[in-house]
């Protein structure tokens, strides 16, 4: 079965319009691994707007006394100071972004070939046992860029989904989408690669991803699952979407 991490960017961005501690990120990382997510999503950016450094080793902490057996998957572009973070938090999974520090959110993948050097250097970095690493990649990405991807060390790809999410208007758009989506987790596949995904699944898309694109190792999600909590609670929500990849 697909696995589901949750990501508590969201959680963190809500927290930080006030000064005060609440919504726990902590808190929030219990409800969910209790309501049947394997693991925990942070992307600690810069300028520390959503997630912050701080909760990277709170939510360490926490895991490792509470929950040793969940996952805990770290994004981020590989600067410096990502590598030393990662370095000093030692998460399970590491994917890898090409974000620039000023952008919203990641809106693309990697180009492998382009940047084959650093990503090849900066696994080489990150390599530790029982850690894997993913790299973001475009939803239509060629053999040879896949091919690429996994010359520089990777374990697995994690498949933009952001471009078939922004068709929840157009269904004809979507099946495009996820045909290119398809085609992109097959060259994966026989590469030897592991596939992750993420961004904007929701209860209304996920069910057409899975059905289109079978065999996901684990969806990350977390603007969706935060929106859904505000209706249901995060543990129902959790649920909702287990009950979607469970099918």
């Amino acid at each position: 079965m697909t696995k589901l991490s949750v990501n508590l960017n969201a959680v963190a961005q809500l927290r930080n319009r006030r000064n005060l501690p609440w919504p726990s990120v902590v808190e929030i990382a219990r409800i969910v691994l209790d309501a049947g997510a394997v693991g925990i999503t942070v992307h600690p950016r810069p300028d520390e707007r959503h997630i912050r450094r701080s909760d990277v080793f709170d939510l360490v902490n926490f895991l490792r006394a509470e929950y040793p057996a969940a996952e805990f998957n770290m994004e981020g572009y590989p600067s410096g100071a990502f590598l030393d973070l990662v370095a000093a938090a030692n998460p399970h999974q590491v994917t890898l972004v090409p974000d620039a520090p000023e952008q919203a959110t990641s809106d693309h993948g990697w180009d492998f070939l382009a940047e084959h050097d650093l990503l090849a250097r900066s696994i080489a970095d990150l390599k530790a046992p029982g850690r894997r690493i993913s790299l973001f990649c475009d939803p239509d990405a060629s053999p040879a860029a896949i091919a690429a991807a996994r010359e520089v060390g990777a374990d697995r790809v994690e498949l933009y989904t952001g471009p078939y999410g922004a068709c929840y208007a157009n269904s004809t758009a979507a099946v495009e989408a996820l045909s290119d989506l398809a085609a992109t987790a097959r060259a994966a596949r026989a590469a030897s690669l592991g596939v992750n995904a993420g961004h904007d699944l929701t209860l209304s898309n996920l069910p057409a991803f899975m059905d289109s694109v079978p065999d996901v190792d684990e969806v990350s999600i977390g603007h969706g699952i935060t929106a859904d909590a505000l209706v249901f609670g995060f543990a129902e929500a959790v649920r909702k979407y287990l009950g979607v990849l469970q099918q």
